[in-house]
């Protein structure tokens, strides 16, 4: 409260100010006091008690809820566009969930985000097991800042809280995706057995690599804003690589094609599996800002112009192809197409290039279909493969044409302007360097996603369920 002068009684006023003064300087002490500043690495910068810095982990919390619920409504897209008889995929996202958050707090958010070991893994035993055990030392937990969060790497802020969860969140809708695969074939056991190499090692090294500072890809100037190749097009490889056991399986019994699962939409579950997907993308490339900041906003409407442009591209061409309406399912596939495309650059990019990005998304996914349908040896009824394979790697790629150095800057990134707005022989290099992490952690995430894959089926003396055609 401000005091008028006019109220201040003439004989108080040396008595006002040496309290003033008091205060003032109780005030600085407080400021450069350990309790202010942090403890984390001995950087300085932003601090958990500075404003901005509250709001940036506010901000993350609240996106890494919006991201979370994009799991179980992965669940709900599968029982959406396949019918109730698969309402299994409800309880294996539920346990999805569970998986990541015991997993990644086990040691999984150390292998990802703590500093890294050559470039390649974090750290296991950075903080410890359980984000720090029972001790109350934990550098970014009660006080201070994560490591790369301080003014040396990211200066966001963020605390431990937060950046696991939102990370968390990030790991375990990608093993949903991954599991749009399993359909009613995998035991629900051996997919939940793989989930743990998964939230340890698999999802863990290319955000080891791509999003963490010290990673070998990062380093070398690779960036995946939000998950093009971290999350859609990784869990495509992954997928694969299940496929595979899941097909050296059925030929074993038998089968000389892998037996289809039909498409049963539900439009009411289809519908909301949609709305709470999208809602979830309000956290999923806005939160990756990691701030709350002009450029999160500026991210909000990259994804969702994208997203409705995808949308009226896919279901203009699919109208042309079939001359009737499109129907709900092709609506939905064009919202997921454009925001899969817009994830890896929505940070780097205008509003108009977003729009220019959804429109040939829609094209994109119906060439993409029409070409894995005629592929005999899986099933694919909900899309991996042709959505978040294709346009995650069709995305990643598109960083170096459509990237906007002064967008990129904005969202803490440093990039050149891509060759469509003139950026040259430096955008030609970011090309080749996208184009090199991308196939090497897809053939990564492939081979390691069948190994575990083999060795869980000789532990459950197979992994298919009893099924038939």
């Amino acid at each position: 409260m401000i005091i008028p002068r006019d109220n201040i009684p003439l004989r108080n006023v040396p008595k006002f100010y040496a309290l003033a003064i008091k205060c003032a300087a109780n005030a600085r002490s407080w400021i450069e006091s350990p309790a202010y500043s942090g403890h984390s690495s001995g950087s300085i910068g932003r601090t958990t008690t500075d404003p901005v810095s509250t709001a940036n982990n506010l901000w993350v919390v609240v996106s890494a809820l919006l991201v979370f619920v994009m799991t179980i409504a992965v669940g709900l897209l599968e029982v959406g566009e396949l019918g109730e008889a698969y309402s299994r995929s409800l309880l294996k996202t539920v346990m999805i969930t569970c998986s990541a958050l015991f997993f990644m707090a086990l040691v999984g958010f150390n292998t990802a985000f703590a500093p890294t070991i050559g470039g390649v893994i974090g750290n296991p035993l950075y903080n410890g097991i359980f984000l720090g055990g029972f001790s109350t030392n934990t550098p970014g937990l009660l006080t201070g800042t994560w490591w790369s969060m301080t003014a040396a790497y990211f200066n966001t802020g963020l605390t431990v809280g937060p950046y696991f969860l939102f990370e968390a969140a990030f790991a375990s809708v990608t093993l949903a995706l991954v599991g749009l695969v399993v359909l009613d074939k995998v035991k629900l056991s051996g997919f939940l057995l793989y989930s743990i190499p998964y939230f340890i090692l698999i999802w863990n090294l290319p955000a080891a690599w791509i999003w963490n500072p010290t990673g070998w890809l990062y380093l070398l100037g690779m960036r995946d804003f939000a998950g093009g190749l971290v999350v859609h097009a990784a869990a495509g490889a992954a997928g694969l690589g299940i496929l595979f056991q899941v097909w050296a399986e059925e030929k074993a019994r038998g089968f000389v094609a892998s037996p289809a699962r039909a498409l049963n939409p539900s439009t009411g579950w289809l519908t909301i599996a949609i709305l709470l997907l999208w809602v979830g993308w309000f956290g999923f490339n806005p939160g990756s800002v990691l701030a709350f900041n002009e450029s999160a906003l500026v991210v909000v409407l990259t994804t969702f112009l994208a997203a409705s442009s995808a949308c009226l591209s896919l279901m203009f061409f699919q109208y042309l192809t079939i001359r009737k309406d499109p129907g709900l399912m092709y609506a939905v596939n064009g919202i997921l197409m454009g925001l899969i495309v817009i994830t890896p650059l929505a940070g780097f990019v205008s509003p108009g290039s977003a729009v220019v990005l959804g429109l040939i998304s829609g094209p994109l996914y119906l060439q993409a279909e029409t070409w894995f349908s005629t592929k005999r040896w899986f099933s694919d009824p909900i899309g991996l493969m042709p959505g978040h394979l294709i346009g995650g790697v069709f995305g990643v790629l598109m960083i170096a044409f459509f990237t906007q150095h002064a967008f990129a800057a904005a969202s803490g990134t440093s990039l050149p302007d891509g060759l469509l707005f003139g950026g040259g022989i430096q955008a030609f290099g970011q090309l080749g360097i996208e184009t090199f992490g991308l196939l090497l952690t897809l053939v990564v995430v492939f081979v390691l996603s069948y190994v575990f894959t083999r060795i869980i089926a000789n532990v459950l003396h197979g992994l298919t369920t009893d099924y038939k055609a």
